[in-house]
């Protein structure tokens, strides 16, 4: 399974935020629709992410009111590409600790994947393996399953 397949099946929907933004309105973006990150775009370009670790971080400065999202977003995000296997973002991810790291095709951003759609691809991964070994063992053939087992008959020399 590679970051394309898990884009695919989680759906393009991407949110944004350009640097200049209140933080107090980025914040209000993320709960109105139950996302931890947003990219940061400026000319069309990806500038940063902010995720709710920079929202939380920013609370505890002195005027998060006032703040601006490109204060406080990281400026250098890591990032996968298309064709990235699932077990190397899965390191990826957890040597960087980043929950979201945004897809890149070139320049071109084509979403962002969350620790969560990591979990989930890796749970229906094992679901699918799980069903197939099952219906593999299901449909052995009787006779081999008895000469495995020891079960079947022996025949004199």
């Amino acid at each position: 399974m590679q970051v394309s397949d898990i884009l695919r099946v989680k759906g393009g929907t991407l949110f944004t935020v350009a640097p200049d933004t209140l933080l107090l309105e980025a914040a209000k973006t993320m709960t109105q629709h139950d996302v931890g990150s947003l990219v940061v775009m400026h000319g069309g370009r990806l500038t940063g992410m902010l995720t709710f670790r920079e929202v939380i971080a920013a609370l505890a400065g002195s005027a998060p009111a006032q703040e601006r999202v490109g204060n406080v977003m990281q400026t250098n995000p890591v990032r996968c590409a298309p064709h990235t296997s699932l077990d190397e973002l899965r390191r990826l991810m957890l040597d960087s600790h980043t929950r979201y790291m945004p897809v890149m095709d070139d320049m071109t951003l084509l979403g962002v994947i969350s620790f969560h759609d990591v979990a989930r691809a890796v749970v229906q991964e094992q679901d699918f393996e799980n069903r197939m070994l099952k219906a593999y063992i299901r449909d052995w053939p009787q006779d081999d399953a008895q000469a495995a087992s020891g079960q079947g008959a022996v025949r004199g020399i």
